[in-house]
């Protein structure tokens, strides 16, 4: 495995100079975000693809340092009804030309999440039995087989197109691909292209064990993103891993993410890493930085060092 970063987190660094620490801190590859819930500090994708100069440019800061694209991220809901739906699919098409002129075979994104009916205007992340309400269930199947299905078989044909061989979903919440069983029921659905972007953080704050999801996913590990989560001694005991108060309440949230080594200790990210390559994935790792408890540059550095001891290399 190799480390990578998520670009986003060094957004307030101009491209070159974010390269450098990077490159300071002994990372190697980068995951640059290209739009969606992203402002893409790094890219502009409309110039990049406008201008084979340009592209150049990136390419070459990036092979005069040793370093790789490692993929990039698009992640957004490119299935909202609504304006921003249409703007995220439009950044998911123009990631994916971008990835064909750059000869990069990976996409992370998100699955995206719809409504729960025609007449909706609001994505609606269905979480509770379908049994109560019984309408839940239509609403969860027009989701599946109105929706997602059918934009993911004409996504899949899209990236044949473009060269791109994998896309990697986030486990995302508010995401209608959120755990391994919901990547498989698209999986099938779309075919192998499709595989999970294996966050721990995510699965653990909802109650899985991330160790146990990457053995079932087996091959279907696309992507892995470093970022871990803390659940908070007192209050989840309290109120349950369930949580609305905004990210940047830290004091008062159930749950938090750290940076990595804060949440789960190293001894477990070893045992994350070794199962994960064991079951076939060597591939990038990228650090996904956002612990809203410490400076960024903390986080990062502390992060980097835990990655480092603990990635099976």
């Amino acid at each position: 495995m190799k480390l990578s970063f998520c670009t986003d987190s060094l957004g307030h660094l101009p491209f070159e100079a974010m390269l450098d620490k990077l490159l300071e801190l002994g990372v190697t590859g980068v995951e640059m975000t290209t739009g969606g819930w992203s402002s893409a500090p790094h890219l502009r994708t409309d110039e990049l693809l406008a201008s084979p100069a340009k592209r150049q440019q990136v390419l070459q800061a990036l092979e005069s340092r040793g370093m790789q694209i490692a993929a990039l991220n698009v992640s957004g809901n490119p299935l909202d009804p609504g304006e921003l739906g249409q703007r995220h699919k439009s950044d998911t098409d123009k990631a994916l030309q971008l990835a064909g002129h750059f000869g990069l075979k990976k996409i992370v994104m998100m699955s995206g999440l719809p409504p729960a009916s025609p007449q909706d205007t609001i994505p609606n992340w269905i979480t509770y039995t379908v049994s109560w309400p019984p309408t839940l269930k239509n609403c969860l199947d027009y989701q599946w087989n109105e929706v997602a299905i059918p934009y993911w078989q004409g996504l899949v044909a899209r990236a044949k197109e473009c060269g791109v061989g994998k896309f990697a979903l986030e486990n995302f919440s508010s995401m209608l691909v959120w755990n391994p069983e919901t990547l498989f029921r698209l999986r099938d659905a779309v075919g192998p292209t499709v595989g999970l972007n294996l966050d721990p953080s995510h699965l653990l704050w909802m109650g899985a064990d991330p160790i146990a999801a990457a053995r079932a996913l087996g091959p279907a590990i696309h992507h892995v993103h470093g970022k871990d989560v803390r659940m908070e001694r007192g209050l989840v005991g309290i109120n349950g891993l369930l949580e609305t108060k905004p990210v940047e309440d830290v004091a008062n949230r159930a749950w938090n993410y750290v940076a990595v080594g804060c949440g789960q200790d190293l001894q477990w990210w070893k045992e994350f890493f070794s199962v994960v390559r064991m079951m076939g994935y060597n591939d990038w790792v990228s650090l996904e930085m956002e612990d809203l408890t410490m400076s960024v540059e903390a986080g990062v550095t502390s992060s980097i060092a835990a990655l480092q001891q603990t990635i099976s290399q």
